[in-house]
């Protein structure tokens, strides 16, 4: 097991529950971070699928805890970085992961469904950084890494725009935060994946799973796995030197217009 990356260090991952295969994110980020030294307090809404991250990394020879939080009230975000301090004595790096979708053009979307894809994917990062910034500053510094969305960058073909706007706020969120705390020595970074297959994806055809291949310039899919070793990198201090920026994780999809890909879609 290769500790040297992140030896030391104590992560909380927002989301890290398993939901089975495709891997999720929060699952592989938090796996990846123990096998690499680091210890990781494991959020989620749903015990059972925190329960089971937590095994996997202790019969893998690594330190996790579970907590149970749901991360869009405050009093529990509050409590998950209380439970950090209590157990670890520190804050090294806070990843938050959970989102849901939101669709619907802006004619289309109502209010109830407009509020709780604020509360899921943009508040809860706002209540787990309140808390986690003090501890993490407390500790001597340390990386906040949020995973966004290319669809916070571009427009996507879906009409999603609840989750668009949300996403593309968690990216901005990043770069406020680098520059407001920075001199706290901490990092706050983004991680915007492309068409990664995960459990969001798990029903789409196979028709669909090839287009989202095709239309990027590596032509390949993306996994869980790939947004983790970029979160991964950014938790290391190979990254001390790097904070406001949203990186996509894409197959070099954003680098390209639509009819750059053209030809690979014939």
């Amino acid at each position: 097991m290769n500790k040297a990356r992140l030896q030391d260090k104590v992560a909380l991952v927002v989301g890290a529950g398993s939901r089975g295969e495709p891997a999720g994110t929060g699952y592989a980020t938090a796996t990846l971070f123990a096998r690499h030294g680091a210890t990781v307090l494991l959020v989620d809404n749903n015990r059972g699928r925190a329960e089971v991250t937590e095994r996997e990394i202790l019969e893998d020879g690594g330190r996790a805890s579970h907590f149970i939080a749901d991360v869009t009230r405050e009093d529990d975000c509050q409590a998950m970085v209380a439970a950090c301090k209590d157990r670890y004595g520190r804050l090294d790096i806070l990843v938050n992961n959970v989102a849901t979708q939101g669709s619907g053009k802006v004619t289309d979307v109502s209010s109830d469904d407009l509020d709780q894809v604020f509360a899921i994917n943009l508040r809860s990062i706002m209540l787990a950084c309140k808390y986690g910034i003090p501890l993490m500053k407390a500790s001597g510094g340390g990386s906040i890494i949020i995973i966004s969305s290319i669809d916070g960058l571009r427009t996507g073909m879906s009409h999603n725009v609840p989750y668009s706007v949300t996403k593309a706020g968690a990216a901005h969120l990043a770069r406020v935060m680098a520059v407001h705390h920075g001199r706290d020595n901490i990092r706050a970074n983004c991680i915007a994946p492309g068409h990664i297959y995960a459990p969001f994806v798990r029903d789409i055809s196979q028709e669909k799973r090839s287009l989202r291949s095709k239309v990027a310039p590596l032509g390949t899919e993306g996994t869980a796995w790939d947004v983790a070793w970029a979160a991964l990198f950014l938790g290391s201090d190979e990254a001390r030197w790097i904070s406001g920026v949203v990186l996509p994780v894409d197959a070099g999809l954003l680098a390209a217009t639509p009819l750059a890909v053209y030809e690979n879609l014939l």
